[in-house]
């Protein structure tokens, strides 16, 4: 019995990021209360400059309207989804899916040094790159090409999601990662 009872209280869950669906234009009030509740919230935004006749305003909107990311065990569930604005997180079969820390930490290096990102189509397929020196280096996606103009693609594959950033091909390598494609990019 001993034995038991000491195995439970080693065995501690492990926070992992989840996504939450939250109320359109209301990503940073739904973030506040869930911070304000003690939860570790990412919500990646990105700089945008609205003109109107007669003045210039900078505004923050999310990567990825309607959605919102938490660390968490779960054992907080009941309270993250009781929070006003928080209508779910994201499951599959009734179980919430946790996202892939790799995913989040390369969403959260490009937001933090403020790199023109862009809203890009989901790919799943495709040469998986790492961006090789500057800011951005060790950040991994998959190398795009459009109009000679090279772009690394960040996906939260839950989601279905992406956004894109620009690149020197000659700052970017190749790398094998899982259930990817390995056709060479456009010509490169």
């Amino acid at each position: 019995m001993a034995s038991q009872e000491s195995e439970t209280h080693q065995d501690h869950p492990v926070a992992e990021w989840y996504a939450a669906y939250v109320k359109h234009h209301h990503e940073r009030k739904v973030a506040d209360l869930l911070e304000r509740k003690g939860l570790e919230v990412f919500l990646p935004q990105q700089k945008a400059v609205h003109r109107w006749k007669d003045r210039n305003k900078t505004l923050f909107l999310p990567l990825f309207p309607g959605y919102l990311f938490l660390e968490t065990t779960l054992e907080d569930k009941f309270q993250i989804l009781n929070t006003p604005g928080v209508f779910f997180l994201v499951e599959n079969g009734g179980r919430a899916c946790p996202i892939s820390r790799q995913e989040i930490e390369s969403i959260r290096r490009v937001v933090e040094v403020g790199a023109q990102v862009q809203a890009h189509p989901y790919v799943s397929t495709g040469d998986r790159v790492m961006i090789r020196s500057g800011p951005l280096s060790g950040v991994t996606g998959i190398l795009t090409r459009f109009k000679n103009q090279y772009r690394v693609v960040l996906t939260v594959e839950l989601l279905e999601k992406a956004v894109s950033i620009e690149v020197e091909i000659g700052n970017v390598e190749r790398i094998h990662g899982p259930d990817r494609g390995h056709n060479l990019a456009a010509g490169s």
